[in-house]
């Protein structure tokens, strides 16, 4: 059985309209923002051109903006070495890194259920 607010010590709860935790959701249930968590907790810290190049399909502009999004919400870091060119690598923070097992999971569950997926898709588009 679920908790309620008063029993939950963090006294959130996503199921409330106006919750931040909301906001929290919101980003890491980005497939872009899940994908770089998966890849930096997997791989260690990557360079900008490491990640891009990891996350197919992904675009500049939202890697970049997921990578902010995660950096701003305390999930990563980025560390800029004064270099030439300049450095930049990002690497999970240890809140990042609580992350991973769930996501890495949630990858998988997708991967190996994606035939099923398919399938009920097809029937579903059949029937419509």
């Amino acid at each position: 059985m679920g908790t309620t607010t008063a029993e939950r010590p963090s006294g959130f709860d996503a199921f409330t309209a106006l919750c931040p935790s909301r906001r929290l959701l919101d980003t890491i249930g980005d497939k872009w923002v899940s994908l770089a968590i998966v890849a930096l907790g997997l791989n260690g810290p990557l360079r900008y051109s490491e990640l891009a190049s990891r996350i197919e399909g992904v675009s500049q502009k939202m890697l970049t903006q997921s990578l902010r999004k995660m950096e701003r919400d305390g999930l990563l870091t980025r560390t800029v070495t004064p270099s030439v060119p300049v450095r930049t690598d990002y690497e999970l923070t240890p809140l990042g890194q609580t992350l991973l097992p769930v996501l890495a999971h949630l990858k998988e569950w997708a991967e190996v259920h994606m035939a099923e997926v398919d399938a009920a898709r097809t029937a579903y588009d059949g029937r419509a």
